[in-house]
């Protein structure tokens, strides 16, 4: 297949396929199908139809908590066999396991598939595009489709074109996500966890030196990013917060005046080593702050916190969007 200069996108795109149907590519499903999408799904576990279908019941139940999407629900179909699923898709979104020889051989497969408009996109949360690209004919059109976890409700989608990949993919990957709810953002140039997780990586480094130093215990942390940092990350992101932080000057001001008190922080945060010492700290630290409670209660209780968050923020939306003349995405 020739390289194209324009893919599906947007509107243009009416059936998904999910390869790969664990909690990530369930709870896509969930999202597509929710938007009004149709969804061809496969997986290789001999229970996979029917592990789908629960993480589909659960997900779709999120979503019309969070609101109504606006659109008829979109129909689910099992497919037997890769092929089979991405016949007629109009985009393609690849959940393997985090292993790089199955990812490659899994698009490879895919991308032989495929019409060469069809853009094909990785949950990975690790692998550079470059890598995901190796052993596919068309390598331009495989992208890094990386959601945030749970994905039917974070609506961050980091997107990363890699060496081979083109422009033109990306932006096509975009414009659909932006046409049913995501807010997708563009990673220039690859890196290992691509953006978002580099950032949370870096801060759970220092919240891993705190509890490694003593400075506080793994509790006393989270509560620290809950009711502090973690409220205003929630509404803005780190350089906006700043400019704030800036008064009437602004980040400008900020970095006058209070640059050099900032650097010398950095200058005092830790590189912390997950030796068996401080694994011991972070284990019992956290034994003691979840005090008993189950998985599944924490994980519900986070969705459910969630949810109430993204219906406060859809509404904040609205009510921008009504003020300036703008129609809701």
């Amino acid at each position: 297949m020739a390289s194209v200069s324009a893919y599906r996108s947007g509107h243009e795109v009416r059936t998904v396929a999910v390869i790969g149907c664990g909690l990530i590519g369930g709870m896509w499903a969930a999202f597509f199908l929710h938007r009004g999408l149709d969804v061809r799904a496969w997986d290789p576990a001999p229970d996979g139809e029917e592990r789908l279908a629960a993480f589909v019941e659960a997900g779709l139940g999120d979503l019309d908590a969070v609101g109504p999407s606006g659109r008829e629900r979109g129909r689910l179909i099992w497919c037997a066999t890769i092929a089979e699923a991405v016949e007629g898709a109009d985009y393609v979104q690849e959940n393997a396991p985090e292993k790089l020889p199955l990812k490659q051989a899994l698009l490879d497969e895919i991308d032989a598939a495929v019409p060469a408009d069809v853009v094909i996109g990785s949950s990975t949360s690790s692998f550079p595009a470059s890598q995901l690209q190796a052993e596919c004919a068309n390598p331009e059109r495989v992208i890094v489709a990386h959601p945030f976890n749970p994905p039917h409700l974070v609506p961050l989608v980091e997107l990363v074109a890699g060496e081979r990949g083109a422009p033109a993919a990306v932006d096509a990957a975009y414009a659909f996500f932006e046409a049913i709810g995501k807010v997708p953002v563009r990673v220039a140039r690859e890196a290992v966890g691509h953006l978002a997780n580099r950032m949370s990586s870096a801060l759970w480094r220092e919240a891993v030196n705190i509890v490694a130093e003593g400075i506080a215990s793994v509790e006393d942390v989270d509560r620290a990013i809950r009711f502090g940092p973690g409220l205003r990350w929630a509404v803005e992101g780190p350089h906006m917060l700043y400019h704030l932080g800036g008064g009437e000057g602004g980040l400008e001001a900020y970095l006058d005046h209070l640059g050099p008190a900032q650097e010398a922080r950095w200058g005092t945060l830790g590189t912390p080593r997950l030796d068996a010492e401080t694994k011991r700290k972070l284990v019992e630290g956290m034994q003691a702050e979840v005090a008993g409670r189950a998985m599944g209660e924490l994980t519900q209780r986070r969705d459910r916190l969630l949810i109430a968050l993204l219906r406060l923020m859809a509404e904040d939306e609205a009510g921008a969007n009504e003020k300036t003349g703008k129609g809701a995405r």
